[in-house]
């Protein structure tokens, strides 16, 4: 039993740290996992994105982002798109933290 137990801990953990946003911006799309457009307003966002200050407040698939300074430190490599239409995801940048998530949450596959 104890053996089990620890077996779903661990699984639980590593799906919980599979899903963490930690993003690098890549230079070039064809680099990229996720393809990006920052919008100018709220309404227009899939996701409502707020950059925290330290990896471990990264969140999980929630819209905390935390943009690491090397590639193989990401979970997910973004490319910032000039135009709206070859965005996968449509990203607002807010100003507080309980404001993050997802307002289209049928992208979210995205980011997993």
């Amino acid at each position: 039993m104890k053996k089990i137990v620890t077996t779903i801990i661990v699984f639980l953990s590593v799906i919980t740290l599979s899903k963490a946003q930690k993003i690098y911006e890549v230079k070039y799309e064809s680099q990229a996992d996720v393809k990006v457009f920052m919008v100018e307003y709220e309404s227009q966002a899939d996701l409502n994105v707020f950059y925290v200050s330290y990896s471990s407040q990264a969140g999980t698939n929630d819209g905390k982002w935390y943009q690491v300074e090397y590639e193989s430190q990401a979970d997910v490599k973004v490319f910032f798109i000039k135009y709206e239409s070859q965005a996968d995801v449509k990203v607002y940048k807010i100003a507080y933290e309980s404001q993050a998530g997802w307002r289209n949450p049928s992208k979210s596959h995205f980011f997993r």
